[in-house]
């Protein structure tokens, strides 16, 4: 099942630069294997704000769950999620 996630990072201005540092890096490492694996398909940045707009492939709403709770950012992050459907008009058979 395909996933729209927009997250929005809002780190507390009062986090010691060190634990930034080692979350941060614990997300990027975290999201690259999931990216490997196929679970999340693309991520592109908003411009202007510290968020992304990605989509995700997942079995169900449980395993999305799942891995967006897992993410270091999870606490930090507003997220939203909009599950997608292929359209009737697509000509591509490979949007899954």
């Amino acid at each position: 099942m395909l996933y729209q996630v927009i997250m929005t990072v809002d780190l507390p201005r009062d986090l010691a630069s060190e634990e930034a540092t080692r979350i941060l890096a614990q997300e990027k490492a975290y999201s690259q294997d999931l990216q490997r694996s196929g679970k999340w398909r693309h991520i592109w940045r908003i411009a202007g704000q510290y968020a992304n707009c990605s989509i995700f492939d997942v079995r169900d709403h449980d395993e999305l769950h799942q891995v967006l709770s897992g993410l270091p950012l999870f606490p930090f992050m507003e997220i939203s999620v909009t599950p997608l459907l292929r359209h009737p008009s697509a000509i591509r058979e490979d949007d899954r």
